[in-house]
């Protein structure tokens, strides 16, 4: 696996991740028939919250971020990108077990929507989300805490 780090993002990561999103997502986003070069990018921009949200770097460059936004029964976990580039180099499963851990050390369920027919979709499954809803367009997913019993003891 590539060395990564996760720095918290800032105002001035916006543009770069609505880029990020629209090269992304442009593939599922045509196959589903939902593609629009301004409204990708700018549902982003609408969305984006720093104070929630990491910047992924691979080798000192951003790669993608992620997003965990505190909810009133649950996180969700959205703004999942990672450069083309970066994908299937264990990157994206080990930042999402990485907040998979936090999330389970406070007992905490987290819920993310998914493109139909996305790829990403497997990843979520393999890390124990499963389907809440779906329409058209999205697949809407939850994952509950997982305790982390210790082993019993004598």
């Amino acid at each position: 696996m590539a060395e990564w780090e996760l720095r918290p993002a800032s105002a001035a990561d916006v543009e770069a991740v609505a880029e990020l999103r629209a090269v992304v997502l442009r593939s599922d986003l045509v196959r589903l028939g939902r593609y629009d070069a301004r409204r990708v990018r700018q549902r982003l921009r609408d969305g984006f919250t720093p104070a929630h949200t990491w910047m992924i770097e691979v080798g000192g460059s951003p790669a993608g971020c992620v997003a965990l936004r505190p909810g009133e029964d649950a996180y969700r976990l959205e703004h999942f990108y990672l450069d083309p580039d970066a994908q299937g180099r264990g990157i994206g499963s080990a930042v999402l077990g990485g907040l998979l851990e936090r999330c389970d050390r406070e007992a905490a369920t987290i819920r993310l929507n998914v493109l139909r027919g996305s790829p990403a979709r497997r990843l979520y499954e393999r890390h124990g989300f499963t389907v809440e809803t779906e329409d058209a367009v999205d697949v809407f997913m939850v994952r509950p805490p997982v305790s982390r019993e210790p082993a019993a003891g004598r």
